[in-house]
């Protein structure tokens, strides 16, 4: 009984042995795989497949000519600047674009890529659910030769959701070194990214608040307090809006008197969500669709 027990024991270790060579060699293929992906690609999504995570490239990235970007020269010249001193190893800050949606946050983000990929700049796109493996990007990052922005996009947190304070380690303070070539940029339409009631500006008035209404305050502002810029971007003027039509009117090849433009621009305007460069765009694109279908008949 004792010898037969012996024999399963060795049996059982040499299972282990060969389960420990094959996680092994997934660990090479994977490590290969991500190192060929970042040789050959600019952009990538970290996302899960097959239960793991891993960075999956973009083949066709949006790429945002900067040219078309109008009304926002302040943001775009403090970004650059920040991106610049990035790539060239000079210290840096991670940066969190706010305000108005439909302003040019994510697009100017996207601008920086086009503008600076051919020295090596790389984009990865970063969901909310994927902040908890912020660690493990850095390490596959770590000793990589290109720059790495962590995009971040519509970024917001609600109370209930712990992400955030992995976010915070990262951007400061965390026990894990966070490398020189990684800065994250977020975009999001919270000032401080996650929502504030009129009752921490107030005093506790029964047993049920809290003692010290102003500590929970400190801790959601402290978040959005962790990037060293902070750029808001507002709602355009109409001056601005109408600009921006013209100017994708010239890149369609719409042939329309400014005058009728404009016009026909405002009461899309003033029946859509607002006024921004994405509804003059939308605009744009529902106009050329409809000439392109009149000079098909």
């Amino acid at each position: 009984m004792v010898e037969r027990t012996n024999k399963q024991d060795e049996l059982f270790i040499q299972l282990l042995e060969k389960i420990d060579a094959l996680l092994s060699r997934l660990d090479a293929n994977t490590t290969n795989a991500s190192n060929d992906c970042l040789d050959n690609y600019i952009a990538f999504k970290w996302q899960t497949q097959n239960g793991k995570e891993h960075l999956v490239p973009v083949k066709h990235p949006h790429l945002v000519d900067i040219s078309d970007l109008i009304g926002i020269n302040s943001q775009y010249t403090v970004l650059d600047q920040n991106t610049r001193q990035f790539l060239q190893g000079a210290p840096a800050n991670h940066v969190l674009l706010w305000g108005d949606r439909g302003t040019g946050k994510s697009s100017l983000v996207k601008a920086m890529l086009r503008q600076y990929s051919e020295q090596g700049l790389r984009l990865i796109a970063i969901g909310k659910e994927g902040l908890v493996h912020l660690q493990e990007i850095a390490e596959i990052l770590w000793d990589r030769p290109e720059r790495f922005l962590l995009f971040c996009d519509d970024l917001a947190f609600s109370e209930q959701e712990p992400e955030y304070r992995e976010l915070k380690a990262v951007l400061e303070g965390g026990i894990s070194e966070c490398p020189d070539n990684i800065l994250i940029y977020a975009t999001s339409n919270r000032r401080h990214l996650m929502p504030r009631q009129v009752g921490e500006n107030q005093y506790p008035l029964n047993e049920e608040d809290e003692l010290y209404p102003r500590e929970a305050t400190e801790e959601k502002v402290s978040l959005s307090d962790r990037f060293g810029l902070r750029i808001a971007f507002y709602r355009i003027s109409q001056n601005t809006y109408l600009k921006i039509v013209t100017h994708y009117a010239q890149q369609f090849g719409i042939d329309i008197q400014t005058n009728e433009l404009h016009r026909a621009a405002l009461e899309w305007e003033a029946a859509s969500s607002g006024r921004s460069g994405r509804v003059a765009y939308q605009f744009i694109t529902n106009l050329a669709g409809q000439l392109a279908l009149k000079h098909k008949r």
